[in-house]
């Protein structure tokens, strides 16, 4: 089999990614956009810029990459601070108007010119279908029948927002809205919750309110699925909900077993849900 190519940007999940295809056996050839995060010295690879697509063809190809998946964080291009190779300068125009349209925009007009360049773009639930959230309570609490109706009610928003291109997760507590992401991510929308009255929300001794995250609607799912990690379990035992519910092989779980065993220490749920 060819090596899996990634090209990573910021965050965890390149690193999560890069490391289950190896255990599966895979070799990994990882272009890193921007300076090279730390880990990925365990693997073959190089960096390059947004704008350098010429040189991420090149040093795929020379690699035996056909397959490719594009994971992490993109921050949005200014044309007058992008550097360029010339295959860069002919596609920039397109990248920088589909930036303006939102993330989502972005990262299909990406995967656009590298499938037209021939490789087969993989979503990272496909190369590294590990990561992928389950259906059901995946560790040992299951959430309670209020816990089930505030899923519902955070599905059904978090819908809503991603019809928009706005986020992709949101915070339920007994029926009410308590928090919607936006720009600002997870960890930070988790953060808003604990500052709102005790009455409105749970407490560490008496867990309540949900976290639901789910891809938009209008989502390629080849480029950016949700993500939860170790992180978002203790962030969100720390403003008292009592669980969290991802979409069922539409949501990836980074350090599956640890962040599992963690929300179980902490008297969490962690529950997939079919849409």
């Amino acid at each position: 089999m060819n090596p899996l190519g990634l090209i990573a940007g910021g965050g965890d999940l390149p690193k999560a990614i890069a490391q289950s295809a190896a255990e599966a056996g895979r070799e990994v050839f990882v272009v890193a956009l921007g300076s090279a995060e730390g880990w990925v010295a365990a693997f073959a690879h190089d960096t390059a810029s947004l704008g350098e697509v010429g040189k991420v063809v090149k040093l795929m190809k020379a690699a035996g990459v056909t397959e490719l998946v594009l994971a992490g964080h993109l921050a949005r291009p200014k044309f007058s601070e992008l550097k360029l190779d010339w295959k860069g300068a002919l596609v920039a125009p397109g990248i920088i108007a589909a930036a303006r349209k939102g993330d989502d925009a972005l990262l299909r007009a990406v995967v656009d010119v590298l499938e037209r360049e021939g490789f087969r773009a993989l979503g990272a639930q496909d190369a590294a279908p590990g990561l992928l959230a389950s259906e059901g309570a995946m560790g040992r609490i299951k959430p309670s029948v209020e816990d089930l109706e505030d899923i519902a009610a955070a599905f059904k928003i978090v819908r809503c927002l991603g019809e928009l291109d706005v986020g992709q997760a949101a915070v339920v507590c007994d029926g009410l809205p308590l928090a919607v992401e936006a720009a600002e991510g997870t960890d930070a929308m988790i953060a808003r919750v604990g500052t709102l009255p005790a009455h409105l929300r749970g407490t560490e001794q008496t867990r309540k309110g949900v976290l639901v995250k789910a891809p938009k609607p209008i989502q390629d799912r080849k480029t950016d699925l949700p993500v939860i990690g170790m992180q978002t379990v203790r962030n969100a035992a720390a403003v008292g909900l009592a669980g969290i519910a991802l979409e069922a092989g539409g949501a990836l779980i980074l350090g599956k077993k640890a962040v599992l065993e963690e929300a179980d220490k902490l008297g969490l749920f962690v529950v997939g849900m079919k849409p």
